[in-house]
């Protein structure tokens, strides 16, 4: 399974999970604070860390607070790679007060629906067979209402981008221009939507067009298996291509593909 894993992806010049990592990577700011969480955003950090960002700090919910990556990959936050060399390991309330106090300025997040306005369901949605029930929010809802910006990572697929998710488990702009005031919430909301076809980023309106395509994705594909009528940048560019630097970082820490296959 592994020599089959490695093999796959050297053949290809890079996987999507690749792609998407550089483009999260990219989305982090030297010097900022970052809640990090798992899979692709994990890389990313690292990424980040090891090219362009050197000074920024990862977040994990459990409590851990790191100035350097694991020393190797970690496949849960509790991992004892994760424990060691970190800068202070806390308690959740810990980490989540840096959250209420503005000093967090990015969040990544996942979630089974994001709509046209960023809003993210992880609780319930209607599947082929009735009432589906999900894990939850976790930090997610403290991280999308509290950060000063977050970025999601998503598969792109219709039924996963429609244009009003089902449960408002952590709120992007709720209903568009103002929501996020009118609710109280002083700062934040979603900056990009990270899929397997694209990158979305937001307007001043609230709501979500298409930034830019991956290599290889045409604009009407992307727009075919988007839940609303997406508008489409202007100036639409095509998503970066891993560079041989960040692509290096990528399969030195992650060997065998485990995240990014």
């Amino acid at each position: 399974m592994t020599t089959q894993a490695t093999s796959t992806r050297a053949a290809a010049q890079y996987t999507m999970g690749e792609l998407m990592v550089a483009a999260a990577a990219r989305e982090i700011r030297d010097g900022e604070v970052v809640f990090v969480g798992m899979r692709l955003p994990l890389i990313a950090f690292v990424v980040a860390k090891r090219t362009h960002a050197p000074n920024a700090v990862g977040l994990f919910e459990n409590g851990v607070i790191r100035t350097t990556p694991a020393s190797e990959l970690i496949y849960t936050m509790a991992d004892p790679p994760n424990l060691l060399g970190a800068t202070q390991c806390l308690d959740m309330l810990g980490v989540m007060s840096l959250l209420q106090s503005g000093r967090v300025h990015l969040g990544f997040l996942g979630a089974a629906e994001v709509d046209r306005f960023g809003n993210l369901n992880s609780t319930q949605v209607c599947g082929d067979k009735g009432l589906v029930r999900l894990p939850g929010s976790g930090g997610a809802c403290d991280i999308a209402s509290l950060a000063q910006r977050f970025v999601v990572l998503l598969d792109h697929d219709k039924r996963r981008l429609p244009q009003r998710v089902s449960y408002i488990t952590s709120p992007g702009f709720g209903e568009g221009k103002g929501w996020r005031e009118r609710a109280g919430l002083a700062r934040g909301g979603p900056s990009a939507v990270i899929t397997t076809k694209a990158v979305l980023r937001f307007g001043d309106d609230g709501e979500a067009f298409l930034a830019s395509v991956h290599p290889g994705i045409a604009v009407e594909d992307v727009v075919e298996n988007t839940g609303w009528k997406l508008r489409v940048s202007d100036d639409i560019a095509v998503t970066s291509e891993p560079t041989s630097n960040e692509l290096e970082v990528i399969r030195d820490y992650d060997k065998e593909g485990f995240w990014t296959s």
